[in-house]
């Protein structure tokens, strides 16, 4: 079977005909990443025996000639920041280092109890924090469309799995563009829920009122059926929203004409690569084509998104990352001979350089004398931000724009320049910051052949509309 153009249609098809089973299928992928993953480094842990049992169960239920659930018998990696009963969560960071959860989180027992089989845990930027993949104390994860490139980050394990074929669909989180950077770096389909839409339950966090979980595909109809296993409220997460959950896969064959499309000026300015800018003009084009309105729109407040959402990600993180000490769990420090000397000693040499940064900006927003000048005030421009969008949605339907800068870029290039880096996230943080949905999908090409995708964002809960005009854009291309 070739697994390059297995979708999770294709999977359950196979697997209910009796074509191939789950046994089978999960076996070629593991044999798949035995082959490829050693230059792509995007898995940590694999979980054959869990995923081996699952399948077993998913053979029995073809052999009688049950119906398949949603997702019988598909392979799922899932960011190692999600935890797995039994299997190591280590959020790539040594501070982690043997940590093995005794429960799953909401959204990895949603997509199980759907007949997923999990293949195992995939690398990531440590505690979610990166935009290349580069900041894994396990070794940085490579773009499989060029090698000498990096996936983008946080979720780097999870777009370069999708995209070399080590798994049929991944999940992955995304703060402040970790699930759509990544997907446009790696040419795969990567969706942003609204903030409330998937639990977090099981997430280890990041920054708490920003972290979302959310899958990468091949396909935008199989971001859709994923994204209806994963939505829904949750007990276990108080912010979870109890809104009802529409249907996503059957929306998608309503038609797109008449729909709004708003282009705001803020993200086709200095800065945008030539290339990108061209392939998001002509997905504009496309869909002018088959009858939506192309209206201009404005987010005024969006210079201030970046420094916004440093100030507050990395306040949560200062905050949440306090309970990685050494007492109860992962890496301790043996040779101390104090309790504070402990801590001190075991989160020097756990944590990286990049969360030791993010934690000292953080802990300084917070403190005291600085709490209004900073977080405070970074909490009312969000505010304006949100307001912003609220404001372009009343006179349209969903915003079409860049996910990034500039194609994916090659490995060490901005390591040193941390402004540099982080200004990689400026299409993508206004989004997270205001809690509405997003998607990253495939619209070309570089002239050297690196991949281009275009972001459509979407109202507060209003994932259909987004996946509806998603998938416009991905028949365009097939065209």
């Amino acid at each position: 079977m070739e697994l390059e153009s297995l979708t999770i249609d294709g999977t359950r098809a196979a697997v209910a005909s009796g074509e191939i089973t789950a046994n089978e299928l999960a076996n070629l992928h593991y044999e798949r990443i035995d082959a490829r993953d050693g230059e792509i480094n995007s898995f940590l842990a694999l979980s054959r025996e869990r995923a081996l049992g699952q399948a077993a169960k998913i053979d029995a239920m073809a052999a009688k000639g049950d119906a398949l659930p949603a997702l019988g018998g598909v392979p799922v990696g899932i960011k190692d920041v999600l935890v797995m009963q039994g299997a190591p969560a280590t959020a790539g960071s040594l501070i982690l280092k043997g940590y093995r959860p005794p429960y799953d989180a909401t959204a990895v027992g949603r997509l199980e109890a759907a007949g997923a089989v999990l293949l195992g845990k995939l690398n990531c930027d440590e505690f979610a924090m990166g935009s290349s993949n580069e900041n894994s104390a396990y070794g940085p994860v490579l773009n499989p469309r060029a090698l000498d490139r990096v996936p983008g980050g946080s979720s780097g394990g999870s777009a370069a799995a999708v995209a070399a074929n080590l798994a049929v669909a991944t999940l992955g989180t995304d703060t402040g563009g970790s699930i759509r950077q990544p997907a446009a770096f790696c040419g795969v389909v990567g969706v942003l829920p609204t903030y409330g839409r998937v639990s977090r339950y099981g997430l280890i966090a990041f920054a708490s009122s920003l972290d979302r979980v959310g899958p990468f595909t091949k396909n935008v109809k199989d971001a859709a059926t994923v994204l209806q296993v994963l939505a829904g409220h949750d007990v276990m997460d108080a912010t979870s929203s109890d809104r009802p959950v529409d249907d996503y896969v059957g929306g998608l064959e309503k038609p797109v004409e008449g729909l709004r499309i708003g282009v705001p000026a803020e993200y086709f300015g200095e800065g945008l690569d030539l290339e990108i800018r061209g392939a998001i003009e002509g997905v504009l084009a496309g869909l002018k084509t088959v009858g939506c309105v192309i209206k201009p729109v404005n987010l005024p407040h969006t210079k201030y998104a970046i420094p916004t959402y440093y100030v507050i990600a990395t306040a949560e993180a200062s905050s949440n990352l306090s309970r990685f000490d050494g007492v109860r769990f992962g890496l301790r420090d043996a040779e101390a001979k104090t309790l504070s000397e402990m801590f001190r000693r075991t989160r020097d040499a756990g944590f990286g350089a990049e969360v030791k940064r993010r934690i000292l900006l953080g802990t300084y927003a917070l403190s005291a004398g600085y709490y209004d000048a900073y977080y405070k005030k970074a909490q009312q421009v969000r505010t304006l931000l949100t307001r912003d969008f609220l404001t372009a949605f009343a006179e349209v339907d969903v915003l079409v724009a860049p996910v990034t800068p500039t194609p994916a870029f090659k490995l060490g290039e901005k390591t040193d320049d941390p402004v540099k880096m982080y200004l990689e996230d400026i299409y993508s943080v206004a989004a997270s910051l205001a809690g509405v949905c997003g998607i990253s999908v495939p619209c070309g090409e570089t002239k050297d052949g690196l991949p281009i995708g275009v972001q459509v964002i979407g109202r507060h809960f209003d994932e259909a509309t987004m996946l509806r005009v998603a998938q416009a854009v991905e028949t365009g291309q097939l065209r």
